[in-house]
């Protein structure tokens, strides 16, 4: 028992000691994500208005170019019914009514077929054609947009990667004291943020055009496909009233 008691009373200086004072925190200086472009130079002005234009023409795009905009199965069919029966004016009243690139290429059509009556099929055809090929180049004109962000936004991010360069060999040559090496990676981090919101800019862009693109392309084959069909109904019609003319021509001349 004494022996237990020795135990305690030898632990009892040991347990009784404070520990020692821990040193004070030092003040931790981070930069948040917005601070850091926001020191990276007036280039990022114009990176940030470059993306939000792409980001608000993707979204443009995702909802205008589709196949609905352009050919719609429900118009397809009331042309088709309407050139049977050959109500020119009926489908010219229908097409004045729709949105579709289809209707536009129609409507030019027979607004130029009910103006002109003696007109021949071949400037029909001609009319047709000059009108799609109007709506295709509008089309890929529209998506060429992100692919001039996706060149020009790598290539301010360069103007601010050499304005960064500049900043940190000016920090070398000039005598700073101890804020050189300050200013030396300010101007490193300068640099390299630009390089980055360039490129974090320019290649969805590009991605995104050549997404849209492909899309264009398969839009505007289903186009022609549309006004192939529409012209061949028109040159049925345009045959039987040659037809019909035939018999009346040959009356008269007898």
């Amino acid at each position: 028992m004494k022996n237990l008691f020795a135990l305690f009373a030898g632990a009892t200086p040991f347990l009784a000691q404070t520990p020692a004072p821990l040193a004070p925190d030092l003040p931790q200086h981070t930069k948040s994500i917005l601070d850091t472009i926001i020191g990276a130079g007036p280039v990022m002005i114009p990176l940030f208005v470059l993306s939000v234009f792409s980001v608000m023409l993707v979204i443009v795009y995702l909802l205008t170019i589709r196949r609905g905009s352009v050919v719609s199965s429900g118009y397809m069919a009331t042309a088709d019914a309407l050139l049977r029966k050959r109500d020119y004016l009926g489908l010219l009243a229908v097409s004045n009514r729709h949105g579709e690139a289809i209707a536009r290429v129609v409507q030019k059509m027979l607004d130029f077929t009910t103006k002109n009556p003696s007109a021949d099929f071949q400037q029909v055809r001609e009319i047709a054609e000059t009108e799609g090929t109007r709506v295709a180049s509008s089309l890929n004109n529209r998506v060429i947009y992100l692919a001039d962000i996706g060149m020009i936004a790598p290539m301010l991010g360069l103007l601010g990667t050499v304005f960064g360069i500049i900043k940190s060999f000016g920090a070398l040559g000039a005598d700073l004291g101890t804020q050189r090496y300050a200013q030396l990676s300010s101007g490193v981090s300068q640099a390299l943020v630009n390089t980055a919101a360039g490129l974090a800019i320019g290649i969805p862009a590009m991605i995104f055009y050549a997404f849209f693109r492909g899309r264009v392309q398969k839009i505007i084959s289903e186009l022609e496909s549309a006004v192939t069909h529409v012209l061949a109904l028109l040159s049925l019609q345009y045959n039987k009233r040659t037809a019909e003319r035939a018999p009346v021509l040959l009356e008269d001349e007898f």
